[in-house]
């Protein structure tokens, strides 16, 4: 269990550094540069995760139950992935409304996928993991809808073109994944 909440923290820790430390983080990319700054923070995300792989897998192979979610949980778990992965293609196809109405649909689309995983799974690594994520996620979309208030960001409305994009790249990920590599990669066959 500690070499998965050691890389929560690096993991996680790289990727709050906007929410606890905005000013500091300008002021070392000034310092050090961009590209620098980049450099070391894809290191310790990059390690972070590795650990929170490791770790999890190890806290797998000797669980500590806390509950017994229903089975019915696995199926809606599956069903809440389809909008956590529609909301991660919104965030990377251009124009589209979704991005548009949310902001930050990565964010929020870690929040869905944190939220289903937590329905679904009732062990200490499970809750650990996936609501550490839940916790971060909160934090960050409240943090960025600050920092775009302050900044007086504005999305332009999207189009047709791009949600179909969106519709399709997310849909597409999704069954993907709930058919084949969710089972491939951790060993679990959410349909």
């Amino acid at each position: 269990m500690s070499l998965l909440i050691v890389g929560l923290l690096l993991f996680l820790g790289a990727h709050s550094v906007r929410i606890v430390a905005e000013d500091w983080r300008e002021r070392q990319i000034a310092r050090i540069g961009e590209r620098a700054w980049k450099g070391l923070y894809s290191v310790a995300a990059l390690a972070g995760l590795a650990l929170i792989v490791w770790g999890y897998g190890a806290a797998r192979a000797d669980p500590v139950v806390l509950w017994q979610p229903p089975f019915w949980t696995r199926h809606l778990a599956a069903l809440l992935t389809l909008p956590a992965f529609l909301l991660l293609a919104a965030a990377y196809a251009p124009r589209n409304r979704l991005r548009a109405a949310v902001g930050h649909p990565m964010v929020v689309g870690v929040k869905v996928w944190a939220i289903a995983h937590l329905l679904a799974n009732g062990t200490l690594a499970d809750l650990v993991l996936f609501g550490s994520f839940l916790v971060w996620a909160i934090l960050d979309y409240r943090s960025a809808r600050r920092r775009d208030a302050a900044a007086g960001v504005t999305r332009s409305p999207g189009s047709f073109a791009g949600d179909a994009v969106t519709i399709l790249a997310g849909t597409v990920a999704w069954a993907a994944f709930a058919f084949y590599l969710h089972a491939w990669l951790f060993g679990v066959h959410p349909l």
